[in-house]
C-alpha cells in the first residue's frame, strides 16, 4: 500500500526524509493527534534548525484546525546583512503567511492576532528581548506580560528562541546583560509554555509536554 509524502509515492509504514538533512519527517515534525497545544517554545542555538522546526509545527498545527498561519516578525531590517536574512527567512517558510511586524509590542500583536481560526508564530524572542534593550525598556516588565499573556491565549501560539548561555562568558557588560536578560527570559517563558522544545542539528527534543 502507498500514500502521497511531499509529492512522492511511499510504502505505507515508511518514513519520508527530509531532502536536506535526510532526517526521517516524523522526527523533524511529529504531527500531533489531538489539539495542539496553546503555547509552544522552541529554543535553539544559532543555525540549530529552530526557526524550520517551529515552521513544521504551525504548519500541522494550522492543518488541524484548518486555520490561518500568521507570522509575527520582531527583526527589523536596518543594515543589508539583516535585510539577506529577513529574505531567506521569508523564501524558507514559503507562501501563504500572514506577515506582522512587532519589534516591540508583541503582547499587543499577540492579543490582537491569535484565536480560535489561527495560529501564530513569533520568531524570535531573543530579537524581541535586543529591541526591548535598545529601547530601554523594562525587560523584566514585557517579559512578565507576556507570560500573563500565555496563560489566557485564544488560540495556538509558537515562539522562538535563542539558546545563549551555552557559550563563553562574553567580554563586555552589554553582552553578559543580554545574555542574563536572555536566559531568565527563556526560564519564564518555558514555565509559562505548554510544551518546549529544544533543537540542535536541525533534531528536536522535547523538555515539556503537558500532554506527554
Amino acid at each position: 500500500m502507498t500514500r502521497k509524502t511531499g509529492g512522492r509515492t511511499v510504502r505505507a509504514g515508511a518514513r519520508a526524509r527530509d531532502s536536506k538533512t535526510g532526517v526521517r519527517s516524523d522526527a523533524l515534525t511529529p504531527v500531533p493527534a489531538t489539539a495542539p497545544p496553546l503555547s509552544t517554545l522552541v529554543l535553539g542555538g544559532a543555525r540549530s534548525g529552530k526557526s524550520r522546526h517551529a515552521e513544521r509545527l504551525v504548519h500541522d498545527y494550522a492543518a488541524l484546525r484548518d486555520a490561518a498561519r500568521v507570522y509575527v516578525a520582531t527583526g527589523e531590517a536596518h543594515d543589508e546583512e539583516m535585510r539577506a536574512r529577513i529574505a531567506a527567512h521569508r523564501q524558507q517558510r514559503g507562501p501563504g503567511w500572514i506577515t506582522r511586524e512587532s519589534p516591540l509590542d508583541l503582547v499587543g500583536t499577540l492579543v490582537a492576532e491569535s484565536g480560535p481560526a489561527r495560529v501564530v508564530l513569533v520568531d524570535c524572542l531573543t530579537l524581541w528581548l535586543s529591541n526591548l534593550m535598545h529601547a530601554g525598556r523594562d525587560v523584566e516588565s514585557e517579559t512578565d506580560r507576556l507570560v500573563r499573556l500565555l496563560r489566557d491565549l485564544s488560540g495556538p501560539v509558537v515562539l522562538v528562541a535563542n539558546e545563549v548561555g551555552l557559550g563563553i562568558v562574553p567580554d563586555n557588560q552589554l553582552a553578559r546583560a543580554f545574555r542574563d536578560h536572555a536566559g531568565r527570559m527563556n526560564q519564564a517563558i518555558a514555565a509559562a509554555s505548554q510544551r518546549v522544545v529544544f533543537v540542535a542539528s536541525g533534531l528536536p527534543l522535547t523538555l515539556k509536554d503537558i500532554d506527554a
